[in-house]
């Protein structure tokens, strides 16, 4: 019996040591290196971006945080082995990362536009401090809002106000002259700005900034009241500047802009749609043939309309849309050898000192107009003021793809 008692007791403390090893084996073996958690880091809180459903309310400028269940070694997160790719044409996005601990922090270097679907991705060669090995990963997010691209330095909504939602180009105090508001094209656009035909003013000092850039691109939608003939939609210094405006008889529509040439001197030029497939003007090279249709008056007459248009400084390539189709496109390059418009190098603001003001509503500043004649003056309640709706004018300093332009479109069209 004493036996079987020994027996018995030496068997218990034989497995009480086996489970003791085992379990001091367990305690002592690291955690695998992965994902513990990815946020975007908000003011007030987070958005988990590493759920089930891929978020469509990440900010346009994030601060992407991604906590691992060890520490991350320093030196193997490089631009290589952390990449934030753009869906749409495949832009690889600057990025500024930092690893601190089990913490890798990302911050795109410039704002990722609005409305965006994005492809961040881990690769491998990331280690961890214990010397693992993470496999590679990625996770997609879209940033919030409709589509628009990154580049834009204004852009009015119009939302009961009129303030430039970038911050920088206000209105003067007592600049806003008889506008109100009224319901936008559709429901999720808010409010639109509307003009009274005769005295609505918005003044917006420094405009020449907006302007004195290389490449341009000018985005907004506009309702013109065809009962008003001839329409000064929105304008700086007229063509000393840029401005857009309607013809008289609706058969037409043009972007009048002062375009700087390679000696410092410079010269105006007018991006201006007939809508008849016209190419017989200089430089030519696309105008569509609206005839069939009823002419320009089909697109723009008493409806919304999305009209940009842009200048590419590198190609020298000046291009009109509406409702996110080609209208019209003209080629610097084309000019005859000799002619100053070959080595245009961008837009400038060319008025008079002090006339900078930018305007909607009309082509030029109300105090200080660089077109002297008396139909350029707003005192005249007769001349081409402009009748209608604006609504989401957009600026940006540079050109905007073809795809960015029928993607902002399609994303905001009712």
């Amino acid at each position: 019996m004493k036996k079987k008692i020994v027996l018995l007791s030496s068997l218990l403390i034989a497995v009480a040591l086996l489970m003791g090893v085992t379990s001091c084996k367990k305690s002592s073996s690291p955690p695998v290196f992965g994902l513990s958690t990815l946020v975007a880091q908000l003011a007030g809180g987070s958005i988990d971006m590493n759920g089930a459903t891929p978020p469509t309310n990440v900010p346009s400028s994030p601060i992407i945080v991604a906590n691992f269940t060890v520490n991350v070694l320093a030196t193997s997160v490089t631009s290589s082995t952390v990449t934030l790719v753009r869906n749409y044409d495949g832009a690889s996005i600057p990025l500024t990362v930092t690893v601190a601990g089990s913490l890798i922090t990302i911050t795109p270097q410039a704002g990722l536009g609005n409305g965006t679907l994005y492809q961040l991705t881990f690769k491998a060669g990331i280690t961890s401090t214990d010397n693992q090995t993470l496999g590679a990963f990625n996770r997609t997010f879209t940033t919030i809002g409709t589509f628009v691209p990154d580049g834009m330095v204004a852009y009015y909504n119009f939302d009961n106000n009129v303030n430039d939602q970038m911050g920088t180009y206000n209105p003067s105090t007592g600049g806003i002259i008889d506008l109100t508001y009224v319901a936008s094209y559709k429901t999720s656009m808010g409010q639109a700005g509307s003009f009274n035909g005769t005295t609505t003013l918005v003044e917006i000092p420094n405009g020449d900034l907006m302007e004195n850039t290389n490449s341009f691109t000018l985005a907004f939608w506009v309702k013109a009241d065809s009962t008003k003939h001839g329409q000064f939609v929105m304008g700086l210094a007229g063509w000393y500047g840029f401005q857009f405006e309607i013809a008289g008889d609706y058969s037409s529509c043009k972007l009048a802009a002062q375009y700087k040439y390679a000696d410092g001197t410079s010269g105006s030029e007018d991006l201006w749609f007939p809508a008849d497939g016209n190419l017989g003007w200089q430089g030519w090279t696309f105008c569509k043939n609206l005839t069939t249709q009823g002419g320009l008056p089909f697109l723009i007459a008493n409806k919304w309309a999305y009209i940009t248009c842009r200048y590419n400084a590198d190609t020298k390539v000046g291009t009109m849309y509406i409702n996110g189709d080609k209208m019209k496109e003209q080629d610097f390059n084309l000019w005859p050898a000799g002619d100053p418009k070959t080595t245009v190098t961008g837009l400038k603001y060319n008025g008079v000192t002090g006339g900078n003001t930018f305007v909607f509503g009309f082509i030029q500043d109300r105090v200080n107009p660089s077109i002297p004649d008396a139909w350029a003056q707003y005192s005249d309640p007769a001349n081409n003021h402009f009748k209608g709706q604006l609504d989401n004018v957009r600026v940006f300093h540079k050109a905007l793809t073809e795809q960015e332009i029928g993607l902002m479109y399609n994303s905001e069209k009712p």
